[in-house]
């Protein structure tokens, strides 16, 4: 039987090949959902889609893009933003 704490539908099951070569159900945490653009809720491209504990292990230069706005807005709406301060 499975242990009570896998039962939820937060975990999803992986099933791996061990060195033993038997085939075990593993159950790992999800994937958080992807980052949102702060204007339009688009889906931002280059930010990192792992959990907090990875995201602490991983350089700065792999989370989000190096631009301004980078993990906050798509590059429409930076586009648009840094032409609307400009002027």
């Amino acid at each position: 039987m499975v242990e009570g704490k896998r039962k939820s539908g937060s975990k999803r099951k992986i099933k791996v090949r061990v060195p033993s070569s038997k085939s075990v159900t593993q159950y790992k945490k999800r994937k958080p959902a992807k980052a949102k653009c702060a204007e339009c809720s688009a889906d931002l491209k280059g930010v990192a889609r792992v959990r907090a504990t990875k995201l602490k292990k991983m350089p700065k230069s792999a989370k989000r893009p190096s631009r301004p706005f980078g993990g906050q807005l798509c590059s429409k709406c930076t586009r648009k933003e840094i032409v609307r301060r400009s002027k």
